[in-house]
């Protein structure tokens, strides 16, 4: 809350706005903390080649890119996962114990439309080590744990696995034109499309059963494993169907199932997550607030095995999906004191003591030339909060915090 009256308006909702971020920042990297994850960060800088050489992860396009004074192509971090990914293989080319960490950092694209940069915060989790279900389950818990936290409504996490769309396109051998063709159709569920597109191909009635079945398979986990348990599956499929239903059963034990709906034609576009695969909605956000899965191959590429699994939420969009009243507030300032020249030494010294204390203190010196008192007490005199206590003759005007007035009163006396 600011006294002056002159300050535009956006610059303070700006000001209210960075303080909610912080706060809830702090509030991710707390709730992260309690489930034993530890902060890393990355570069801002990263090579180019880090990216370019890994087709289906980040698209080059979208990538903001630089050179540096020896001539090194560089970009802008535009994903965590990788780099991160890539320290822990050059310290680990193969680990015996669990590694949990945590991040909060800025990833920066290009849109491919538009040619506008952008800039947003991530927060994410990144589980090495551990390729069981459990892990698998934790990460999603705390996923949920988070958003719950800041009492999104209606949310819902959406759980598939990489792997199940993957074998089946594998017995398809599609040229890679049609498999993005029918990728798209699936992801927006349409039917038709698919049906027809299958009609196309030489595909066994067994594969042509199993994927014009995907977009039904959501929904509830219990009824839509049991609908899939009815198709066709070979024995690979049978084994990515288990992992998901021990997946959900962990859930069931921590208590969060409630929020999980499956969908087996879940698709990333990042094609380095191996498994299970998840995504997080809330209202009033016509995209994802979070993402994430199981990368167990990704290491691979650094010459190291280490099946890790992660998320990563977009605080942005998280913070446009919380309720306005669920937005931190900032806390009003403790004191506000006013004094002329005589009793300049006297009213500093109280601030300083009171800001030793912890307190939020502002000073106006009311015999300046461009003095701000008159704007800063017709602001004061409309606030229910305040006490005025007179001092050195002049009125100093408190929120109502006895602690305080205590002090000010005890000044007083041994004046």
């Amino acid at each position: 809350m600011y006294f002056y009256h002159n300050i535009e308006n956006d610059f303070v909702i700006n000001v209210e706005q960075i303080y909610a971020r912080q706060k809830i920042i702090q509030h991710i990297k707390k709730r992260f903390g309690t489930f034993g994850y530890q902060e890393i960060t990355t570069s801002a800088f990263e090579e180019y080649d880090l990216y370019a050489k890994m087709n289906g992860t980040v698209n080059h396009q979208e990538m903001i890119k630089t050179i540096d004074n020896t001539g090194k192509v560089l970009v802008l971090r535009p994903d965590i996962t990788i780099p991160i990914t890539q320290q822990i293989a050059l310290n680990n080319g193969q680990i015996q114990k669990d590694l949990r960490y945590f991040y909060v950092s800025n990833v920066f694209r290009q849109a491919s439309e538009t040619k506008e940069y952008r800039e947003s915060t991530q927060a994410g989790v990144e589980y090495f080590g551990n390729p069981s279900p459990d892990a698998d389950a934790e990460i999603i818990a705390l996923a949920i744990e988070l958003l719950k936290d800041f009492n999104a409504a209606n949310f819902k996490i959406e759980l598939g696995h990489a792997g199940f769309f993957k074998q089946i396109v594998q017995e398809m051998k599609l040229p890679e034109e049609d498999l993005a063709q029918l990728k798209e159709y699936i992801q927006a569920k349409n039917i038709t499309e698919i049906n027809q597109f299958l009609n196309r191909l030489p595909v066994q009635p067994e594969v042509v059963q199993i994927v014009s079945s995907l977009p039904f398979l959501y929904g509830n986990p219990l009824d839509v494993i049991a609908k899939a348990k009815e198709l066709p599956l070979n024995e690979n499929l049978k084994k990515t169907l288990a992992n998901i239903e021990e997946i959900y059963e962990v859930l069931e034990a921590y208590g969060v199932h409630n929020h999980v709906v499956i969908d087996l034609s879940l698709i990333n576009h990042m094609d380095y997550y191996s498994d299970m695969i998840f995504q997080g909605f809330i209202e009033k956000v016509g995209k994802p607030i979070l993402m994430g899965g199981r990368y167990d191959t990704l290491a691979n590429q650094f010459d190291a095995n280490l099946p890790a699994i992660g998320f990563a939420c977009d605080v942005d969009a998280l913070i446009l999906g919380i309720e306005q009243s669920e937005l931190p507030q900032m806390n009003p300032n403790d004191a506000a004191i006013f004094f002329d020249k005589k009793s300049e030494k006297r009213g500093r010294q109280l601030a300083a003591m009171l800001r030793d204390d912890g307190y939020r203190v502002v000073t106006y010196p009311i015999e300046t030339e461009n003095s701000r008192v008159p704007e800063a007490q017709a602001a004061i005199k409309v606030e229910q909060e305040r006490n005025v206590l007179s001092f050195e003759g002049n009125e100093h005007a408190f929120y109502k915090n006895e602690e305080v007035l205590s002090m000010l009163n005890e000044m007083k006396e041994r004046k």
